[in-house]
């Protein structure tokens, strides 16, 4: 089934083209008849298959179709995520989509001045995209009100509870009307998550993308065990004999991003460093430049593993292993997103090989 067959305006449908987008992906054909019904849907699926769409399609669909639009008074729909990285990209997503439509999407975070977006918000927003830290300040300004939601989305919703925004959570559903849609989107479930959904959904559509292969196929996978003192020699290396290529390091600490970047630097290797320490603007500063291919090299924490969907990246490194078995999925989604292929490579210490096993054991 091809999207212009999809029960969704002409403009709707112009701004999927403009998207690239032909076909359906596997969670956007089983998720977007669900949510056109207005039906609660727990949406799984592997990083890099289009999760965002999969919403994002139907809901500016039907804010379009709808006689509210632009309302003052409140918003329609609230997105909430757990990263300011990963809200700027839903908007991305949803710009596109509503390009041609009268539909007003937007993303507050935090790490900015709260004014422009007071100001947006007065103006009327339909779609919200929103990090909890700073729409709770605006609703406790008096800036933002929920009474109007009618759809209530939770992405990445594994992540937020890791982050504990669980109680963020609980405090939101009480300012919501009870009638109204919830869907929740992730690459990976467990029972936690899986309590927390159904605990606020009636009677939801669970769709889940291969259940048993929580990795895209499109990723090859690598482990090297090397001494940690090792690891920026190593590193080094391997960057020398894939310097046409874009090229994601993950790390543990955000002392230890900044002293991979120091040690490579030290041999004449530009990087760049994105971790929750930097300031808003140099986190966007160091994405704008890492898409644009003027710096090819990437170091990150796990605050970039979700959020960041930038093309061509074909290279993931775990130069630290994660200490949660689930953020490497998060991690190694980065490459090998939609039809391209890309490969993983982790370095694993002595002193990492209950982690390895751990990742292994989830895998």
């Amino acid at each position: 089934m091809k999207f212009s067959n999809y029960p969704i305006t002409d403009e709707v449908k112009r701004g999927v083209e403009g998207l690239g987008f032909k076909k359906p992906t596997d969670i956007q054909f089983k998720s977007i008849p669900a949510i056109l019904n207005g039906e609660d849907v727990l949406g799984i699926a592997q990083t890099g298959t289009g999760k965002t769409a999969a919403f994002a399609i139907p809901l500016v669909h039907k804010v379009q179709t709808s006689s509210i639009k632009g309302r003052k008074d409140g918003v329609r729909c609230l997105i909430m995520v757990p990263t300011r990285e990963l809200a700027q990209q839903i908007q991305g997503v949803f710009n596109k989509v509503a390009k041609y439509t009268t539909v007003k999407t937007y993303a507050i975070t935090g790490g900015v001045d709260q004014d422009p977006q007071i100001d947006k918000l007065d103006k009327g927003v339909d779609i919200l995209i929103t990090t909890p830290g700073r729409m709770f300040d605006l609703i406790s300004q008096g800036y933002l009100s929920l009474h109007r939601v009618n759809t209530l989305v939770l992405d990445e919703a594994d992540r937020m509870l890791d982050l504990g925004f669980y109680k963020d959570i609980q405090d939101v559903l009480k300012r919501l009307p009870k009638k109204r849609q919830t869907l929740f989107f992730s690459a990976t479930i467990n029972p936690k998550i899986k309590k927390l959904a159904y605990s606020l959904v009636n009677n939801a559509i669970r769709i889940q993308i291969s259940p048993n292969d929580p990795v895209s196929k499109n990723v090859n996978h690598f482990v090297s065990s090397i001494d940690m003192d090792d690891k920026r020699f190593f590193l080094e290396n391997l960057i020398h004999k894939n310097e046409d290529k874009k090229i994601m390091v993950f790390v543990r600490t955000q002392v230890r991003a900044e002293r991979v970047a120091a040690a490579m630097e030290r041999v004449g290797i530009d990087s760049l460093i994105i971790h929750g320490g930097k300031e808003q603007k140099e986190r966007n500063q160091a994405l704008k430049k890492f898409k644009e291919g003027e710096v090819n090299l990437l170091i990150a924490t796990d605050v970039s593993a979700r959020g960041v969907d930038v093309p061509g990246v074909e290279l993931v490194v775990n130069y630290d292993l994660p200490d949660v078995a689930e953020n490497y999925v998060h991690r190694i989604g980065r490459t090998g997103r939609g039809n391209h292929k890309g490969d993983a490579l982790s370095f694993a210490s002595k002193g990492e090989m209950e982690l390895l096993l751990a990742i292994e054991q989830f895998l």
